[in-house]
């Protein structure tokens, strides 16, 4: 019987300019934004006090900009990275353009903007992907630069 077992792309894999659409997209919840909020110990009442928002320039609690950020993420991983990542070596150029409310549902895309071998590191490669994620009306809602480490084909251990 032949198996497939699902991964990310290998270094080879990566094309730089192509765009990944990641889906399903992600309506996000009140309970997601209260239960990522308190769990990273951000007490910030603009995400966990309605009252006190309702009272700001939005009118209304925003959901955490670390969850959407998160998330954007999150939902790339399956398609690119899944055991080929070596690991995440940072971010860049991270914003939030327009803020993501209760509700909203979030759809997710990735470009791979470049890509080169490593110097120092046999059988892997460094490679930077553009994350953006765009609510349901099509705003952009955030965007980051991140470069991840990833393995060469054959060189995973």
């Amino acid at each position: 019987m032949k198996e497939i077992e699902q991964r990310g792309l290998y270094f080879e894999e990566f094309e730089e300019g192509v765009r990944y659409l990641h889906r399903p997209g992600r309506t996000v919840s009140e309970a997601d934004n209260v239960l990522f909020t308190t769990l990273t110990m951000n007490t910030q009442a603009l995400h966990l006090d309605a009252a006190w928002a309702a009272g700001q320039p939005f009118g209304q609690r925003l959901v955490n900009s670390m969850f959407t950020l998160s998330t954007m993420v999150g939902a790339s991983v399956a398609q690119l990275t899944q055991g080929t990542i070596v690991a995440n070596l940072g971010f860049g150029e991270v914003a939030f353009p327009h803020p993501v409310l209760h509700g909203d549902t979030l759809y997710f895309e990735t470009t791979v903007a470049t890509k080169r071998l490593s110097k120092s590191r046999d059988g892997q490669g460094i490679v930077s992907l553009a994350h953006l994620a765009r609510n349901q009306d099509g705003v952009i809602v955030a965007r980051a630069l991140r470069s991840v480490l990833v393995w060469c084909e054959g060189a995973r251990p």
